[in-house]
């Protein structure tokens, strides 16, 4: 048993690699591995090593100029509320003193600062776009599915490849039902574990599904509903029928680029 602590610095990347080499067999798990662990797992990688988080890390691929594109994003929508809201208060104001008048002189500021994030969020959706021209995925075929829904699938699943099955990335994204029975009542609820972002966009992809009537995910829902089901177990199916049927899609997209790639570099 053998332990270091290093700084997380190129030099402190350098310096553990220089000392796990008394090991010749080497295996890096990574806490957080696409996330606060991102850099050391990518920089582990790039030097022929190793990583693993729940599933091998490889080198990082486009998935992650979506999981890019949608954090900052998400970062932005976030920051606007905040800013909409602290407006919407200061513009019930009336001045009646100068403490007052710079109270109203903020909330002035703040409707600019809004109107700059809106600037800020239309650009980062033309980035959005311009990725998927770049990076074709099928899940914009999808009913429900705009391109920031599928940045948001993609940024957030990955490699779907570093799932064994749809069951395992049901598990990842919540989707996965939770046995509650009691006694001899069989009963499952929703998981309020895994991936809460990546299963809020299922959910938002669910919810359109049933509210268009031509749909598949709208015939799924109506065979339930006949069958008994209430809607709350009934979505549940559905998110789970999607989530399955999106992780097939991603897989294929992958296979495709990896031939893709692979003739290429044949050609050349």
């Amino acid at each position: 048993m053998a332990s270091l602590r290093v700084d997380a610095t190129a030099a402190g990347y350098r310096q553990l690699l220089c000392w796990a080499r008394r090991f010749p067999q080497r295996r890096w798990a990574i806490e957080g591995a696409r996330g606060l662990g991102c850099h050391l797992a990518q920089w582990l990688v790039s030097q022929g090593e190793t990583a693993f988080d729940a599933a091998p890390v490889g080198a990082a691929d486009e998935t992650v100029i979506f999981a890019l594109l949608e954090e900052r994003r998400a970062n932005v929508a976030a920051q606007r509320v905040r800013a909409a809201t602290a407006a919407a208060v200061l513009r019930k104001v009336r001045p009646m003193c100068a403490v007052e008048r710079t109270r109203k002189t903020l909330a002035w500021d703040l409707v600019r600062e809004i109107r700059s994030l809106d600037d800020r969020l239309g650009t980062i959706n033309e980035q959005i776009v311009e990725a998927l021209e770049a990076h074709p995925s099928r899940l914009v075929a999808v009913d429900g599915v705009g391109p920031v829904l599928a940045a948001r699938l993609i940024g957030r699943c990955g490699r779907p490849s570093r799932f064994p099955n749809a069951d395992a990335f049901a598990s990842y994204a919540g989707t996965a039902p939770v046995e509650a029975s009691s006694g001899d009542q069989i009963r499952h609820r929703l998981s309020r574990s895994g991936d809460r972002r990546l299963n809020s966009a299922l959910h938002l992809v669910a919810v359109p599904q049933v509210r268009m009537t031509n749909s598949a995910g709208r015939r799924y829902y109506d065979r339930k509903i006949t069958e008994g089901k209430t809607h709350k177990a009934d979505m549940r199916c559905l998110k789970r029928k999607i989530a399955d049927h999106l992780w097939q899609l991603m897989l294929a997209d992958e296979h495709e680029r990896d031939r893709t790639t692979a003739a290429t570099a044949q050609a050349a």
